[in-house]
């Protein structure tokens, strides 16, 4: 197929990496920088999380500029799909290679930032970055991309939640232990919960374009299931914090306000169903929880700060 190669603008761009969806790494980074300072306020360094912050969202757009490439070129991502209209490769003539190119550029200027943040606080760090980034492109590209197979939200969420989490507290505190790991499960689960989401709207066109995402396993009327068993492992995992003593016991009352959000959210989403044309408002749903979510957290961990006398 050829292509026009209609010029990109700036808005284009934003569109290519999905800028709506860089809450995620940002809830994460937040998430993780907190906790550290949190338990050890000394060893916080805001340049490092000024660091951490350029390269997380450089690795995580060019993440989603390879996602846009491959599904365009894949035929996931169509004018029928894109009820939105906000896939700007689908909706203008601009040739894919321009998603591919500006993924490996964003990942290319990630470079000397992780190795700036591993001359102050340790190689691994960059060893973990760097792994990260090939995940990321395998993900969805490869002879075998991990987006078009059942795990792929829980590898997503894995990466995007409990690794940013610990990555983002480790290199402030310098130290990996069982409650920073803890920390990143509840995020794990409920980012896990948006592209199960996406995934259970898009069940019909990702089948078309040959997927085997889990919605599509389960069938049109088990694809939402994952949703609400992701939200309800993800406030159970918050249970878990509270009686671990990770988090205060203070901290049942915004995570408690933020579970109840998230039950109203589900059950309009459920009552609205799963399709392309639900996709937008269910996406807004979704996201909403996860930013209620977020801010919970943040409260709860700044509780756990001023509990410990810090």
């Amino acid at each position: 197929m050829g292509y026009r190669g209609t010029p990109a603008g700036f808005v284009d761009l934003l569109k290519i990496v999905d800028i709506r969806t860089k809450i995620v790494s940002v809830s994460s980074l937040l998430v993780g920088s907190a906790w550290a300072l949190a338990v050890a306020p000394e060893r916080f360094s805001w340049a490092l999380f000024g660091l951490m912050a350029a390269a997380t969202l450089l690795i995580d757009m060019g993440t989603t500029g390879f996602n846009s490439h491959f599904d365009f070129v894949t035929g996931v991502d169509t004018r029928e799909s894109d009820q939105e209209r906000f896939k700007a490769l689908v909706q203008a003539d601009i040739d894919p290679r321009l998603a591919l190119h500006l993924s490996f550029a964003l990942f290319a200027a990630a470079v000397p930032l992780g190795l700036a943040i591993g001359m102050r606080a340790g190689w691994g760090v960059v060893a973990a970055g760097a792994s990260c980034m090939v995940f990321a492109y395998f993900y969805s590209g490869g002879p075998h991309p991990i987006s078009r197979t059942p795990v792929g939200e829980f590898f997503a969420g894995g990466l995007l939640g409990g690794a940013l989490v610990a990555i983002a507290a480790y290199v402030h505190t310098g130290t990996m232990d069982a409650a920073t790991l803890l920390l990143g499960l509840p995020s794990s689960l409920v980012i896990a919960a948006i592209l199960s989401t996406n995934n259970a709207c898009d069940r019909v066109g990702d089948a078309r374009a040959g997927r085997r995402t889990l919605a599509i396993v389960l069938g049109p009327g088990e694809a939402h299931v994952p949703v609400f068993v992701l939200v309800a492992a993800c406030y159970a995992a918050v249970a878990l914090l509270l009686a671990l003593r990770v988090l205060p016991s203070w901290s049942l009352v915004p995570m408690g306000l933020s579970a109840i959000h998230a039950w109203r959210s589900l059950s309009g989403m459920k009552a609205r169903g799963w399709s392309h044309a639900t996709k937008g408002p269910n996406m807004g749903a979704i996201s909403l929880v996860f930013l209620v979510f977020t801010a919970c957290l943040l409260a709860s961990i700044a509780l756990a700060g001023l509990s410990a006398g810090r």
